[in-house]
């Protein structure tokens, strides 16, 4: 192994991650947002909406990232709409992760009992209020081990951004193996910065999940 040829090899891999994460973050926040009005929309039973929103769940936790950026990417552009590598990602990444996130605070709602809504309803909190400030913080609250399993399933699932000519990590791994042939090197490299932006994200994590337990589940 060249640890001369991974030194210059640095600058490279340090512009890739930033763009990894800047483009996997914008991802994330969009499916957050994606999820909770999703999960809003079946919690009130929204009529056609919420038949919307399932069909829409069904389609994207069932087919591929990469295939759906792809359709984006290659598809789109033939209907005329076109849109730049960085949007396409964001937008993918937002989709996909927007139908797990639903589910996950859909898991959370579960966890509630019905009599919250009801006293919440029974003291004067219109419907809105009861979901605002009464259900959904509890829900959420009870999604934090699948909510933080998701966004670390989602930064992964930027490894495919490679495919619609995005600089990402993956890209630049197999870019500078094309060229140079150095492909311990550039793998060790690719491993090392995935664990970089991935182990924190692992550790704040189980931190969260302690700290937002219910008493009765532990400290």
């Amino acid at each position: 192994m060249d640890f001369g040829v991974m030194q210059s090899y640095l600058p490279l891999f340090v512009d890739a991650l930033w763009l990894t994460m800047r483009i996997g973050w914008e991802g994330i926040v969009l499916a957050i947002l994606i999820g909770l009005l999703c999960v809003i929309i079946i919690h009130l039973r929204i009529p056609v909406l919420r038949h919307i929103v399932t069909i829409y769940i069904e389609v994207f936790r069932n087919t591929p990232l990469l295939i759906q950026l792809f359709f984006i990417y290659f598809a789109l552009p033939k209907i005329g709409i076109r849109l730049s590598p960085e949007f396409c990602g964001v937008l993918g990444l937002a989709l996909l992760g927007g139908a797990y996130m639903t589910e996950s605070f859909r898991s959370g709602l579960d966890n509630i009992a019905a009599i919250q809504t009801d006293s919440a309803l029974s003291l004067g909190m219109t419907r809105w209020q009861t979901i605002i400030h009464v259900i959904l913080p509890q829900a959420v609250r009870s999604s934090i081990p699948g909510l933080m399993a998701n966004l670390i399933f989602l930064l992964k699932e930027t490894s495919v951004f490679s495919t619609i000519s995005l600089m990402d990590l993956m890209f630049t791994a197999k870019d500078l193996i094309g060229m140079y042939a150095k492909t311990i090197e550039c793998l060790t490299l690719l491993v090392i910065f995935y664990l970089i932006m991935l182990l924190p994200v692992s550790l704040i994590g189980r931190v969260v999940e302690r700290r937002m337990r219910y008493a009765e589940f532990g400290d």
